[in-house]
């Protein structure tokens, strides 16, 4: 089993940044742009991990030896059940080099979409949302950013 996915799943979320390579590169769902470096994609999988309720892996594609795995989940967000895949690269050192993350249906993106837009970002003091009916709905604000209701 992936370290990644151990770690996930034991919800030992400070612990992704030792499992990801310094230039780690990070592909969004909804961004076209990917994200890179180690403390970006790592504050990105911890603020993700609050979003995402009932999260569990349902199955790992790839053997052991192999640089290349999916990880398929499921996972809810407010009422909205859904289907995701991690899909992970590892360098010849073991760490994690290359993350790609796709999530379905499509309505999901929006918790995602509001993460990466976010200025605060780059702060650990940032809102946590709900999606209700599909739409992100801020329950406290951070810095000069606020979503619609």
């Amino acid at each position: 089993m992936l370290a990644f996915r151990r770690a996930v799943e034991a919800r030992e979320f400070g612990r992704i940044g030792e499992l990801l390579a310094e230039d780690v590169v990070f592909r969004s769902p909804i961004a076209f742009k990917p994200y890179r470096g180690r403390e970006m994609v790592a504050k990105f999988v911890n603020i993700a991990a609050t979003i995402f309720e009932d999260f569990a892996y349902q199955r790992e594609i790839g053997a052991k030896t192999d640089d290349d795995h999916a990880l398929v989940f499921g996972a809810r967000v407010g009422e909205l059940w859904i289907q995701g895949c991690d899909l992970v690269h590892t360098g010849a050192d073991g760490l994690i080099d290359e993350l790609t993350v796709m999530l379905r249906p499509l309505r999901t993106t929006s918790p995602m979409s509001a993460i990466s837009n976010s200025t605060s970002l780059n702060n650990s003091a940032w809102a946590t949302f709900s999606v209700k009916a599909g739409s992100a709905i801020w329950t406290s604000r951070p810095p000069g950013k606020c979503l619609p209701r």
